[in-house]
C-alpha cells in the first residue's frame, strides 16, 4: 500500500489584493444591562456573509458615535469584550458582558464562543447583556 501525502498550502494575500466582500447581512445589536435594568439600546448593523461579530461591531462603532466597545486579546481564547458604551465589567463585582443571540424563530442561545468567533447570520438579534455571575 502506498501512503499518501497530502501537502496543505497557506493561503497567501499578496500586496495590493483585497479579500472581496460578500453581501451584507443585516443584524440588530442589543445593549441591556440585567444587573441595575437601565433600558435596553438597539443598533442595526450588518455583517458581511461568513463574517465575525467582531468585524460587525467595529463597523458600528466606526459608523455610530453612541456605539461603543473595547476589548483585549486573550492569547488562549481570543478577542474578550471588557466594555460596551462606557461600562466594563469587574471581577471585584462579580460582573461581565453576557453574548447571547435570539434567532429569527424566536430562540435565545447563550453563546459558548466570543466576539471574535461568532459568525452571525442574518436577522439575528445579538445581546450584549451586562451581568453577574
Amino acid at each position: 500500500m502506498t501512503p499518501v501525502v497530502l501537502l496543505l498550502l497557506p493561503l497567501l494575500l499578496l500586496p495590493g489584493a483585497r479579500l472581496e466582500e460578500s453581501e451584507s447581512l443585516p443584524i440588530e445589536i442589543h445593549v441591556m444591562n440585567s444587573v441595575t435594568n437601565a433600558p435596553a439600546q438597539t443598533y442595526s448593523a450588518s455583517v458581511v456573509k461568513g463574517g465575525i461579530l467582531l468585524g460587525a461591531m467595529k463597523r458600528l462603532m466606526a459608523s455610530n458615535a453612541g456605539f461603543k466597545f473595547t476589548f483585549e486579546e486573550n492569547l488562549n481564547f481570543g478577542p474578550f469584550l471588557v466594555s460596551v458604551n462606557g461600562l466594563a465589567g469587574d471581577p471585584e463585582d462579580h460582573t461581565y458582558w453576557e453574548l447571547l443571540v435570539k434567532t429569527p424563530t424566536g430562540d435565545t442561545l447563550r453563546l459558548d464562543v466570543g466576539i471574535g468567533c461568532y459568525v452571525p447570520k442574518a436577522h439575528e438579534q445579538i445581546i450584549l447583556n451586562f451581568n453577574k455571575w
